[in-house]
């Protein structure tokens, strides 16, 4: 379910990026503080028929800047990824999913050290799952908020 007032949000997420929408990323949830990302099999196939590292990859860090729309005032502020790290656990031959929440406080623990120093990092461990609900991957990756201007 996506909330009505992210509805516009979703779908700018989803073209700006052209490679975004080439993989075929969609997000399927999104509303206050969490954001629930689907990667297709199709067309992230790689030569031996399972999905693709690199599409895995994008998908991890696409979700920092979806999670930030749904959490921060994007008119103070905007989002960089700083650091990923995944793991490949096993091969992944059906789509995945991947969510995240956050909780208020640290999005208010975030957001005053934006305020008070122009930037700030935040931290997620992720899970990317497969349509079976296997863990396929775990992304560990720092984001970075800084305010418009700086």
């Amino acid at each position: 379910m996506i909330e009505k007032k992210y509805e516009e949000y979703v779908k700018i997420l989803e073209s700006i990026v052209k490679i975004i929408a080439a993989m075929g990323i969609r997000i399927i949830e999104m509303w206050d503080r969490h954001v629930k990302v689907l990667l297709p099999l199709e067309p992230n196939i790689n030569h031996i028929g399972t999905m693709y590292a690199g599409s895995l990859f994008t998908v991890g860090e696409f979700i920092g800047g979806a999670i930030f729309i749904a959490s921060f005032d994007y008119t103070r502020f905007y989002p960089i990824v700083k650091a990923i790290n995944i793991q490949f656990r096993r091969p992944a031959t059906t789509l995945v999913t991947v969510e995240t929440t956050l909780s208020t406080e640290e999005i208010n623990a975030i957001q005053q050290e934006a305020d008070a120093k122009g930037k700030a990092d935040w931290e997620m461990n992720l899970e990317l799952k497969d349509q079976a609900g296997e863990v396929c991957c775990l992304v560990q990756g720092v984001w970075q908020m800084r305010k418009l201007g700086i």
